[in-house]
């Protein structure tokens, strides 16, 4: 969810009429009733981490390391700098960073993606995106300062080989609590795109490749924060969190271009949050959307090609979730994949990847 701090340290949230207040909007023709949708099922957690609130976990990325295990690296808002737990267990290994804007430190870090061994975090308050080596998670070099203002989510895709194309959703408001939408002719700007390269010597290159989002009243994207892509089928779905209006993902291109699709709203009872897409080895798979309820996060699964849904779950403990990571590739633990997710700002869970599919009846192609 989207928030801003007072400078000087207190938070200030967004507050709990924002959270309440959804305008009544039209279903669109195509999209079911509530009364018809399936009963959402319960996938037990495969563990939740011990709490620690002081840091507000936000968003997940995970790194397939060089000695047989997976790091699963979460932003600490409040904290200012990366946690890191073994994705098998949920234990903590490792904290990185501090509050500032020198390199290696962070200013209320966000978005966070890994391409290789580079690690991309998206600073909200530095208003940019730093770029660091894993394991030693050494800074290697930041870009955007001269166009972003509040990034919050980031997805990249390699376009060539070692040339990536980064779009960073910038989630600026106005207002003393800096919760009044731009007009609409600034909402061209609420995704950011960067052309990012790494020379021989494994030095940064970036240059600014533009922004996009459409501006008209009844599809702008207001408040965004999560998006992923399909490269295989040029679709970019982006999280708008404002209930005030309508709170779904849309569809985008590549280019930018929005084609007019959306999930359908009913779909989402609380704020569109995390994205994440679940690919399979026919080519199919599905796309896995956070609808940040509480006291249970509830996750929907959408085709991937289609869009149609395909069955929602909850945990027996997951709530309020911000950010989710996909992790396809088997792990010791998880031999079918697992999903990655926050809880209440202070946890992370994992949910086996086989245990989804067999509650919802998914393809098994996806988890063998």
């Amino acid at each position: 969810m989207l928030k801003r701090p007072l400078r000087g340290g207190a938070i200030l949230a967004l507050t709990t009429a924002l959270l309440a207040a959804c305008s009544t909007t039209a279903l669109r023709p195509d999209a079911p009733s509530a009364a018809s949708a399936p009963p959402v099922a319960t996938v037990a957690e495969a563990y939740v981490s011990t709490a620690s609130p002081e840091e507000e976990l936000d968003s997940l990325a995970t790194w397939p390391g060089d000695q047989g295990s997976t790091w699963l690296i979460a932003t600490g808002k409040s904290s200012h700098r990366l946690v890191v737990f073994d994705a098998d267990s949920g234990e903590r290994l490792l904290e990185s960073g501090s509050e500032g804007s020198a390199p290696g430190q962070f200013d209320r870090p966000n978005g966070i993606t890994v391409y290789g061994d580079h690690l991309f975090v998206a600073e909200r308050d530095n208003h940019r995106v730093q770029v660091l080596s894993l394991p030693e998670l050494t800074p290697l070099g930041s870009f955007g300062e001269a166009q972003l203002r509040s990034p919050y989510g980031i997805w990249l895709h390699e376009t060539e080989p070692g040339e990536l194309e980064v779009y960073i959703t910038d989630s600026f408001q106005y207002g003393k609590k800096f919760d009044v939408v731009p007009p609409f002719n600034e909402l061209d700007q609420r995704v950011r795109r960067y052309r990012v390269q790494f020379d021989q010597d494994g030095r940064l290159r970036t240059s600014y490749a533009g922004s996009f989002g459409d501006t008209r009243e009844e599809s702008a994207l207001r408040m965004v924060e999560s998006l992923a892509g399909d490269p295989s089928n040029d679709r970019l779905l982006i999280a708008d969190e404002d209930r005030r209006h309508e709170s779904t993902l849309r569809e985008y291109t590549f280019s930018g271009r929005y084609t007019g699709r959306s999930l359908p709203q009913d779909s989402f009872k609380a704020e569109a949050e995390g994205v994440a897409l679940w690919t399979c080895p026919d080519g199919g798979g599905y796309w896995i959307a956070v609808d940040q309820l509480s006291p249970l996060t509830v996750f929907h699964l959408f085709d991937r090609i289609t869009l149609q849904p395909r069955g929602s779950f909850h945990g027996n403990t997951t709530a309020y979730t911000d950010g989710v990571a996909l992790h396809a590739a088997a792990t010791e633990r998880f031999p079918g994949g697992a999903l990655f997710a926050v809880h209440d700002d202070k946890s992370v869970t994992a949910f086996d990847l086989r245990d989804v599919a067999h509650t919802l009846g998914l393809t098994q192609g996806c988890v063998e």
